[in-house]
């Protein structure tokens, strides 16, 4: 039963003073936030939305507020803390979502509720459910991605859905920050300007929506045929002929969109030395992206059941659109999970991996770790882990703990492929 708050307790005083204990509670989740070199639960970008969108919080209906990209709940949270009694969010990665499950449940949502009895979180798929998440949207918060791609495809969004008198408070980190941020804005919205920075963090607002982005074709997702020689030559059944082509489509926050990055072409050249069809019924998409590597493993093991795995919702949807685009949708299943967890142990003959190892500016080796882990886990005994990476960063020792003896299968002058076998 919910107990009414103490008169001197946090939870009791004016929504202020509560945002401030509810930001103060946040962890990075999983992390407890005591690693020095560790992710941030609250960052000033967090903050100075809250602060910018406070007056206009306080008077918000139910319906009214969407918050898109928050990183470990400070902007749901938040917003519910100063005013309406529920809040349409969505975050693309599922750790970004784990993590807000994770407080949602916790003791602060005694503060957050401030004593009201009901609060809710409506989550929605951007890609899946555009309309149930911004219908009729008066007030969007966006922790603005790190591609123009990605912010085109939100802005014409909610220029779509959202009510005529949106506003929308997109902040960043100003070094991150681009004129042509403003400019992806400005052709969704007739009023965009920039508020005074604070703490390195700026906001960016959009009001007025263009009349003519209503009704404009979507420039996202993007779709493009490729005709690479090693994409087709690695999709081709062995003894068959190449394919013609290979489509992929591609949402505006898949890594390298609708082109064939190097890393990948790279990996596709091995392809000849990739275990036969006879050993493959079950084989794995990695960090799936925009579904190119399920698409070709479902091409060239046609008896094969494919997974493509990744964390974002961008590329969940756009592997299952590049899949259905080449005749092979109903064989590759697509999942959105954290490095591969969730991958059901000893269930694989191969997986294809091409590791991400940038977060924005910074060289970040976690989640290809993670992912070494995952397909240790993941493979069945004499099952092949096939990795492509940055030569630099010498993964080679690394896959042998996590999966098992582990070979240099070719290089050049940037990247190496190498073959891990599960003991």
């Amino acid at each position: 039963m919910h107990q009414t708050p103490e008169p001197d307790s946090p939870a009791a005083g004016d929504p202020a003073t509560r945002l401030t204990a509810v930001l103060d509670a946040l962890t990075p989740w999983p992390d407890d936030g005591s690693r020095a070199d560790g992710p941030v639960a609250v960052d000033a970008t967090d903050r100075l939305l809250l602060d910018e969108a406070a007056p206009l919080l306080a008077d918000a209906g139910p319906d009214d507020v969407v918050v898109i990209g928050d990183r470990f709940g400070a902007l749901t949270l938040g917003a519910l803390t100063l005013g309406p009694s529920r809040v349409r969010m969505f975050t693309d990665t599922a750790t970004a979502e784990a993590a807000l499950d994770h407080h949602l449940a916790a003791d602060l949502m005694d503060l957050v509720r401030g004593g009201r009895p009901q609060l809710d979180v409506v989550g929605a798929d951007l890609y899946t459910e555009t309309s149930h998440l911004l219908g009729g949207a008066r007030l969007v918060l966006l922790q603005l991605p790190p591609s123009l791609a990605e912010l085109t495809e939100i802005a014409e969004a909610i220029a779509r859905h959202a009510a005529d008198d949106v506003v929308v408070l997109a902040g960043g980190r100003v070094k991150h920050m681009t004129r042509s941020m403003n400019e992806v804005l400005a052709a969704s919205f007739t009023d965009v300007r920039a508020t005074l920075a604070r703490q390195k963090s700026r906001a960016l607002v959009a009001t007025g929506v263009r009349p003519e982005a209503r009704d404009a074709v979507p420039a996202f997702p993007a779709r493009a045929v490729l005709r690479d020689r090693e994409l087709l030559a690695a999709a081709a059944p062995s003894g068959d002929a190449s394919p013609e082509d290979v489509a992929v489509v591609a949402h505006g926050g898949v890594f390298a969109g609708t082109s064939l990055d190097l890393g990948t072409r790279f990996l596709l050249t091995t392809a000849e030395k990739w275990p036969t069809a006879d050993r493959v019924h079950d084989a794995v998409d990695l960090g799936s992206g925009s579904g190119l590597l399920a698409t070709v493993l479902a091409l060239r093991y046609p008896d094969a059941r494919v997974v493509g795995s990744d964390r974002s919702a961008a590329a969940v949807a756009s592997t299952r659109a590049t899949a259905g685009t080449n005749g092979v949708g109903e064989r590759v299943v697509a999942l959105r999970g954290d490095a591969g967890e969730d991958l059901e142990p000893a269930s694989v003959d191969l997986i294809l991996l091409n590791p991400p190892f940038h977060d924005r500016t910074a060289v970040r080796t976690d989640a290809a770790h993670r992912m070494f882990r995952a397909a240790g886990r993941a493979l069945r005994q004499g099952g092949e882990l096939w990795c492509v990476f940055n030569t630099a960063l010498h993964y080679r020792q690394a896959l042998t703990r996590a999966v098992g003896p582990t070979v240099h299968i070719a290089q050049n002058p940037k990247f190496t492929v190498t073959r891990s076998r599960r003991r």
